[in-house]
């Protein structure tokens, strides 16, 4: 498979799928020899960044945007097949109350369509296959026993009524807030989940949703993730995170959910500047050096819209105050890779299977069906999460890849041995991500230093899904945090 590098080139350039508008060497700066001035300096053209820039710009403000990747997207990635497709390597779904990006990709004519969902899912558990209904009275809970499905119901009744007593913009003050942070999701689901089947339900769910273990997670942050999954309107749901229809998997991007930063940044011209990681912002005076390989940006505001651990790499001066600095010590990436096997059709389809299976064992726990919606191909797309990313982080592709297709040939028939072709993405080893989909909290974090997630440090402000109150984790909660910011910055100016 091409590297990253050779693949986001052509991504950046078009070839992220049909109709795509990428930025050329004539609408994108690049990291030649620069200085520049202006009233706000952005760190990161990922979608975070990118929102920010685009209504601040609207305002009447001047913008640079420093992006350290020879393109745009951040954790969202098309990848180029041999075949003249694609398929995403990040984040590529979303769902019902993720109203922001999905404004944001209808601003820019990029269009959605369904994730396939059409069949039975598969359940693989203790050596035994199970096809099971999605549409069913239980939904798509996988069918295990009666008392296992009766306990997992209370779990999640009770985690459901638990998140509606966070606050999403301060969940450090809920009123058990510190009883909730001094565990671990894993104590509490240990004395809440007592039936097996029941805790292999949500240890599933836990690295589907996360990409880490239930013992990485404080209870809190759980809590806070699931209240999260909705709007203003409508109380996040544990259902809403972990469902396809009418969950946050219910739609996929036309053209692959890169088309939405790269139509974005097309918009913002050379305002954006490609192959620039910032390596320190210094205050003087009033104003703001942020200096990045070939370019030097001075600004009366900077807005840091990198992953949390990233920007904890930049050099500050003056020092950020202990808080700040503190919270990224704490707020690591999840592990997580993307494992993308294509073949000359959806075989599985023609079986009575949408391609979706929840398993107990194997590298990939859980599959999709990614497959163009023409079906021109077919595409089983599997997640490679928390402990198993972790555990082949340093395999060659060629281990991996045999892994994933042992698993897929498990699920699917050996016809999955056999693909076409195979893509691997694999977040822990990329330089400015290192893991993904989202920088998680450990008990204490929250209650300790969540204050200083989103507050100013002088002129310095903060953005990236990390940051959003509603979909943190998702890309509507980058695009929520960039419009954040940008009324933050603009009040201050």
């Amino acid at each position: 498979m091409a590297t990253e590098r050779q693949l986001s080139r052509r991504s950046l350039l078009g070839a992220a799928g049909a109709g795509a508008v990428g930025l050329t060497a004539s609408t994108a700066g690049t990291a030649a020899a620069a200085t520049r001035t202006a009233d706000v300096c952005v760190v990161g053209a990922g979608l975070a960044g990118l929102t920010a820039a685009r209504d601040l710009v609207a305002a009447g403000t001047s913008v640079v945007v420093l992006e350290a990747r020879d393109r745009v997207g951040g954790r969202v990635l098309n990848l180029s097949l041999a075949n003249g497709g694609f398929t995403e390597g990040g984040g590529e779904f979303i769902g019902p109350t993720q109203d922001r990006i999905k404004a944001l990709a209808d601003s820019l004519g990029v269009a959605t369509f369904a994730t396939y969902n059409t069949g039975k899912n598969l359940l693989y558990k203790d050596g035994k296959k199970t096809p099971y209904a999605t549409d069913g009275l239980l939904g798509s809970v996988p069918p295990i026993d009666a008392a296992g499905l009766a306990n997992a119901a209370i779990v999640q009744a009770t985690l459901d009524d638990l998140a509606k007593q966070i606050p999403v913009d301060a969940p450090w003050t809920a009123a058990r807030a510190d009883e909730w942070d001094r565990q671990t999701f894993e104590t509490w689901l240990r004395a809440n989940a007592v039936i097996p089947s029941a805790k292999f339900l949500f240890d599933v769910a836990c690295t589907s949703v996360f990409s880490a273990e239930p013992r990485e997670l404080s209870f809190l942050f759980v809590l806070f993730y699931i209240a999260a999954a909705g709007n203003a309107s409508n109380p996040g749901t544990l259902e809403r995170l972990t469902e396809t229809a009418g969950g946050a998997q219910e739609l996929r991007f036309a053209g692959g959910s890169q088309q939405v930063p790269i139509k974005l940044a097309a918009t913002l011209g050379d305002r954006v500047v490609l192959n620039a990681p910032v390596r320190s912002i210094t205050k003087s005076g009033s104003q703001y050096v942020v200096t990045a390989d070939g370019t030097t940006v001075t600004a009366r505001r900077v807005v840091v819209a990198v992953p949390p651990p990233i920007a904890a790499r930049i050099t500050y001066d003056p020092v950020l105050p202990a808080a700040r600095d503190q919270l990224t010590q704490r707020l690591p990436m999840a592990s997580v890779g993307k494992a993308i096997a294509i073949y000359d059709t959806p075989f599985w389809r023609a079986d009575g299977l949408n391609g979706q299976v929840v398993s107990d064992s194997g590298v990939v726990s859980s599959t999709f069906d990614n497959s163009p919606p023409d079906a021109s191909y077919g595409a089983l797309m599997g997640f490679i999460e928390a402990d198993e990313a972790r555990r082949f982080d340093a395999a060659s592709e060629a281990e991996v890849r045999a892994a994933v297709l042992k698993d897929y040939a498990t699920y699917f028939g050996e016809k999955a041995a056999s693909p076409s072709a195979f893509v691997l993405q694999r977040w822990n080893n990329e330089t400015y991500t290192r893991g993904g989909p989202v920088s998680i909290a450990g008990p204490g974090v929250l209650t300790q230093y969540g204050p200083a997630l989103r507050r100013p440090v002088g002129g310095i402000h903060w953005a990236g899904t990390e940051t959003s109150t509603y979909w943190i984790g998702y890309m509507d909660g980058a695009v929520r945090s960039g419009e954040r910011v940008a009324k933050e910055v603009l009040a201050a100016l």
